[in-house]
């Protein structure tokens, strides 16, 4: 066996001492209900960002209000700028 090849491999599993317990699972950690807890965490770290941009969207304040002609993301969302689009058809539609 050349000396590349012994660089390169990275051989079997070595012993441990199984007593050992870490928050992340210790040495070569596969719990059977891994796929469950990450959905669990999956579902959860939704529920947050969820409720986050829920916050936001609601709280959002603007001075200055996008242009209609431009793509604006934040306008399908934001209270205040749909509100404000919705002000502009009105007056708009009396206008008319």
């Amino acid at each position: 066996m050349r000396v590349t090849q012994i660089l390169r491999s990275g051989g079997g599993k070595i012993p441990y001492p199984k007593h050992v317990w870490s928050p992340a699972g210790g040495w070569y950690s596969q719990p059977d209900n891994w796929k469950t807890n990450t959905a669990i965490m999956g579902a959860v770290m939704t529920g947050i960002v969820a409720m986050a941009w829920s916050y936001s969207a609601e709280n959002e304040f603007r001075n200055e209000m996008p242009r209609s002609d431009r793509f604006f993301p934040s306008r399908w969302w934001s209270k205040q700028i749909i509100e404000h689009e919705r002000a502009q058809k009105a007056n708009a539609l009396r206008e008319s």
